[in-house]
């Protein structure tokens, strides 16, 4: 997901478009870019490939002192990464940045047949149809926009100027987000709230279809139909420590370290330890409805997906009369799945704009079923568009692996599902062991991060050599294993896969040779003699393996292992996450890799 930001005001405005971009690095980006205009209309645009440093270099020999700009971070969607299709794009009196992807592009590049682009991308299409209109003079900056946006197919959140309007910024979304950020005498903006933290407490969350025109004391939202919008200001939680780095080298580890505080927020105010009870207000459900739910389908992709398939495993065990099934959002977008009666949907995401869990949540709403999101953004889409909710409360993930959010969300999650079984009159000789651990859980967390760091840095050097790994786990130790190994393939580039311990004989033992390691998840429970007795299938084939376990008497003669003392049973995979999450940080580190911004990916993906 690239990067937005813009500033109308009185101050200088390079100085904010260039630290609102860092705070946007996270996303990911190949190019940057930042056009300001003058009083007098001049307008400055200054571009480069690469990283920020880059672009920092070039503005260092061409400071301005102008009042308006925008600026953006670009991940190549149309056009390869260079300095011709970085951002902010120029036809004629338009500068414009976006987000999205111009579905049309093609057909409305055909229709403007008297410019002459430049770069090979959609977005330059965009600024060009907005000239179109703009240049015929009798549309205001706003209204030309809005012209323009009717004939468009596609996502996009826009910021838009111009030297014969040297005083507003026009901005306008459709499936990608933008925040107003309202200041004293100035107007900012920005794809993620993060960017105007420091400066501004108020924003204003742009909703789909609309457009609005800023100045530096005023904003007129309006639809593209030009009904005018009472927008609703908001207040920005987030603090300017919660993005930095608080002395860690990198935010990776900042926020594996953060989960026991950030696991501890969750559950603020949701748990009474006394009573044995969860109460959870945001889903906006009855003891009724709670009652009537037969089926519950969790959507999300990627860690939010894995956090899904954990929670299932979990929720199963104290509702057996519910079906629950966990999908892949954007397969499922697709699918003709017919939802039955009496289901409700639970729609999991950490910045609530994951573009294929957003197209779930409005087919499954089609149908009429009800809607809760898991949700770490505060007033992010998928946050406003659900019949109700859970925040996860986390604080900011600016690494691009996800972390601490996987945690909370499988609680959060699990929590609803303890919800749903008080509501059925579950007894609770059967609910207070999960109760009673998820209180402890924050503590345990903190207690396996005083040792695991050090132990685990201790073995990534042995396994940094490695392009190929395979993770291993059985019951709910098994979507351990499939984030685990997305963690490695994420920020370490080693091919990583996983697969169910009983899935060994029916293909994966095949595999093992000299190219691979072997990180086994061995909790204590039913199928841990089971889970021993695949670890030496793997062992009497050559397999270099490292086990994970809370077996203090475990003595098989494995290469490593990692050993979880705690007092708790249930949870135990989400112990073990936590060592292979330091290991992805330490091979990566060892490997000399980005472990905050790894090739190829951004942080949120709002585009299909």
């Amino acid at each position: 997901m690239c990067g937005i930001v813009g500033y109308v005001g009185k101050n200088k405005a390079q100085g904010f478009l260039l630290s609102g971009l860092r705070r946007l690095e996270y996303r990911g980006y190949d190019s940057a870019g930042i056009a300001t205009v003058a009083n007098d209309g001049t307008v400055t645009l200054i571009r480069a490939k690469g990283k920020i440093d880059n672009l920092e270099e070039r503005l260092a020999e061409n400071r301005r002192q102008d009042n308006v700009g925008i600026g953006h971070t670009r991940w190549a969607t149309h056009g390869e990464p260079d300095e011709k299709n970085a951002h902010p794009h120029r036809a004629g009196d338009i500068y414009l940045v976006h987000n999205g992807i111009i579905e049309n592009y093609k057909e409305l590049k055909k229709a403007l047949s008297g410019y002459e682009f430049a770069s090979e991308t959609d977005s330059e299409v965009l600024a060009a149809l907005i000239d179109s209109f703009y240049g015929q003079g009798k549309y205001s900056l706003t209204d030309a926009v809005v012209q323009a946006l009717k004939l468009v197919r596609g996502t996009y959140g826009i910021a838009v100027i111009s030297g014969r309007s040297p005083e507003e910024i026009v901005v306008a979304r459709s499936g990608s987000p933008l925040v107003i950020g309202v200041g004293h005498d100035e107007t900012l903006i920005a794809s993620d709230a993060s960017a105007l933290v420091g400066h501004t407490k108020r924003a204003i969350y742009l909703n789909d279809g609309e457009v609005a025109k800023l100045t530096s004391n005023s904003i007129e939202v309006r639809t593209l139909n030009s009904e005018p919008v009472s927008a609703k200001v908001e207040e920005i939680e987030t603090n300017l420590a919660a993005i930095q780095k608080g002395g860690y080298e990198h935010f990776l580890l900042k926020e594996i370290m953060e989960q026991p505080k950030s696991l501890a927020e969750t559950l603020r105010g949701r748990v009474n330890s006394k009573n044995h009870t969860v109460h959870l207000g945001g889903p906006e459900l009855s003891e009724a409805e709670l009652r009537k739910i037969k089926h519950l389908i969790i959507v999300g992709c990627g860690t939010a997906y894995h956090a899904g398939l954990l929670a299932g495993y979990y929720i199963e065990q104290f509702t057996p009369e519910i079906t629950i099934e966990t999908v892949i959002a954007s397969e499922y977008r697709y699918r003709a799945a017919y939802i039955p009666k009496d289901s409700v949907a639970l729609i999991v995401s950490q910045s609530g704009e994951t573009a294929d869990t957003l197209a779930c949540l409005r087919e499954i709403k089609k149908q009429g079923i009800k809607t809760i999101g898991i949700v770490n953004a505060i007033g992010s889409t998928i946050a406003r568009e659900v019949d109700g909710g859970t925040y996860v409360h986390v604080g900011p993930e600016i690494s691009v692996a996800s972390t601490k959010a996987f945690t909370s969300q499988t609680i959060a999650m699990v929590m609803f599902g303890l919800t749903i079984a008080q509501a059925k009159g579950v007894k609770n000789v059967i609910l207070k062991p999960y109760i009673d651990e998820i209180v402890k859980l924050p503590e345990e967390i903190s207690r396996v991060l005083e040792t695991a760091p050090q132990e685990v840095e201790k073995i990534s050097k042995k396994y940094a050599k490695y392009e190929h790994s395979i993770y291993l786990g059985r019951d709910t130790a098994y979507p351990t294993a499939m984030e685990g190994a997305l963690k490695l393939k994420e920020v370490s580039y080693v091919d990583a896969n996983a697969y169910a311990f009983g899935e060994l004989k029916h293909g994966p033992l095949a595999l093992v040779d000299d190219r691979f390691f072997e990180l086994a998840f061995l909790p204590k429970g039913p199928l841990y003699d089971k889970s021993i007795s695949n670890v030496q299938e793997v062992m009497a084939r050559g397999g270099h393996v490292v086990v994970v376990t809370n077996d203090d008497a475990f003595d098989m003669p494995v290469e490593s292992v990692v050993k979880i003392t705690t007092s708790i049973e249930l949870f135990v995979p989400i112990l073990m996450n936590l060592v292979s999450q330091l290991l992805a940080y330490y091979i990566t580190i060892e490997k000399g890799y980005d472990v905050d911004q790894p090739r190829n990916l951004a942080k949120s993906v709002t585009v299909e």
